[in-house]
């Protein structure tokens, strides 16, 4: 599993693209349950699981995110 934390989150789905097919989730880290409609507009502030894990293919990746101008909880 590939570091993601503090990248943007289109970059970050990028990556895992890159490396296999991870089932993909995301969610808004501040809380308030926004979409991330815009990827290149948020920034990832945590992941499950962790960086370096060895993970199956099919293990679903959670990301959580902040919109670039804010700070990650």
């Amino acid at each position: 599993m590939p570091k993601l934390v503090g990248k943007n989150l289109q970059l970050a789905q990028d990556t895992l693209q890159s490396v296999g097919s991870y089932v993909l989730d995301q969610e808004d880290a501040s809380g308030l349950g926004r979409l991330q409609v815009n990827d290149s507009n948020w920034k990832v502030c945590s992941q499950k699981p962790k960086a370096g894990a060895s993970i199956p293919i099919e293990t679903v990746v959670l990301l959580s995110s902040v919109k670039l101008s804010e700070d990650c909880p």
